[in-house]
């Protein structure tokens, strides 16, 4: 027996004892004031879709076939013209240097020591030209909001391009903001405003605040400042007249490849796919917008039968662990995004805290793919996987519409709406199975 060396380093002290992105969380929640962990942690109304996306990766059986050498795993995959060292990369957020000052830096950084893109938010707190000095060799991508004033997001957009992204990422599900309850009863606003539970909450969070006041203020790619609550300024921003003619204009500045975030429906990704674009990414914004939307991976079979190998599919949404990973490559994603996982090691902390993420998903990547005897990420199909049913819809009765009025007297315009409503079967599969 010997005693274990001590570590004098604190920050590697305490990452070093999280093995999973849920011990990630649990450090993040106690360094990180409550109204900025909530903002991350937090989900639309009832929080019901983010709940059902995590439980979905939970509902799966793994397949694992034996007798395979599996003493070296290729990790890597090609999405939107270009290599990725891992089959994930980190999503576009909002706000990030409110959860921890090194912000998108640290992110961008982590990202490029690891060999994988980084996405900046049309509402980070970093500039694309801040971005490409912390990932100068690595791929960086950036995700637009249309904002009602175009000439502004657009010069966004070039200065992105001038700076050597090559991805453009579209939203298209945030017409309005979410109802996102945790931030309204928090008084969350930007800039944080102190009060006496913001107080109070701080004192027992002392490096938080210290870094947050001491270091540089707090910017955004998209506007010089703003001071009201998030809800508010997401409304002021976004442009909910946006359409597919406005897509297809969008498309055709960008000089790179562009993918359409946001897609929840089957009928939507054929459309956006019939439009040319190199990607789509199946999200429902983290749970952040519409509660109780579809759950990305239940949806993702349906989309890749669709689509077919046309276009690439990235998926985000629920990943808390490599496994979850793995369990999307096989069941027909390309690639995913982590948002939340990142930012709880950014929160965790800074840098290093990132770097930790993206370790913790990689063994976890590794591990799992071994396990399943699968030594490529080509490698992984359907078969390595089976969707458990938990969640599933009840059957619609079928019953004739109206077809004139003097055969339904007296019926309203509601009534017969609802009638013709219940003659229609959904159009897209339930892609989840039984378990055999």
């Amino acid at each position: 027996m010997r005693f274990k060396s001590f570590e004098f380093d604190g920050r590697a002290r305490r990452l070093a004892k999280a093995h999973t992105i849920a011990e990630l969380r649990a450090i993040a929640k106690r360094r990180t004031p409550q109204g900025a962990f909530d903002y991350t942690d937090g989900a639309a109304e009832a929080e019901l879709s983010l709940a059902r996306a995590r439980q979905a990766f939970r509902d799966i059986e793994f397949h694992p076939a034996i007798l395979r050498d599996v003493s070296n795993v290729d990790t890597s995959v090609e999405i939107f013209g270009g290599r990725s060292a891992l089959p994930f990369g980190i999503a576009p957020t909002g706000f990030t240097r409110m959860m921890q000052s090194e912000g998108e830096r640290a992110g961008a950084s982590a990202a490029g020591a690891a060999g994988i893109p980084f996405s900046l938010s049309t509402v980070g707190t970093t500039s694309p030209e801040g971005v490409r000095e912390a990932n100068p060799q690595g791929r960086n991508w950036f995700q637009l909001y249309m904002q009602k004033d175009r000439d502004k997001s657009m010069s966004l957009v070039q200065r992105a391009a001038d700076c050597g992204f090559d991805t453009l990422l579209v939203t298209v599900d945030v017409p309005v903001a979410g109802a996102r309850l945790r931030d309204n009863r928090n008084g969350f606003t930007i800039p944080p405003q102190l009060t006496p539970s913001t107080v109070l909450n701080a004192i027992p969070r002392p490096e938080w605040w210290i870094n947050f006041l001491t270091t540089e203020p707090l910017t955004f790619a998209s506007l010089s400042q703003w001071d009201g609550t998030i809800g508010e300024l997401l409304n002021e921003l976004f442009d909910p007249t946006i359409t597919f003619d406005d897509l297809a204009w969008i498309r055709d500045q960008w000089p790179g490849k562009v993918a359409v975030k946001g897609i929840q429906t089957v009928t939507d990704a054929k459309a956006v796919a019939d439009m040319g674009v190199d990607g789509i990414v199946l999200s429902n914004h983290g749970g952040r917008q519409l509660d109780r939307a579809p759950i990305p991976f239940h949806l993702l079979p349906a989309v890749r039968a669709e689509l077919g190998n046309d276009v690439e599919i990235v998926l985000d949404t629920g990943i808390m662990s490599g496994a979850d990973i793995v369990a999307a490559l096989a069941m027909g994603a390309d690639f995913t995004l982590i948002g939340r996982a990142y930012l709880y090691g950014l929160m965790a902390g800074g840098r290093e805290g990132v770097d930790r993420t993206i370790a913790i998903l990689t063994s976890e990547i590794t591990r799992t793919m071994k396990l399943l005897g699968v030594a490529s990420v080509d490698e992984l199909n359907p078969g390595h996987v089976t969707q458990l049913q938990r969640l599933s819809p009840i059957a619609r009765e079928q019953r004739p519409a109206a077809t004139s009025q003097a055969t339904t007297p007296g019926r309203t315009v509601t009534q017969k709406r609802k009638a013709a409503s219940a003659a229609v079967v959904s159009s897209v599969a339930n892609p989840r199975r039984s378990k055999p």
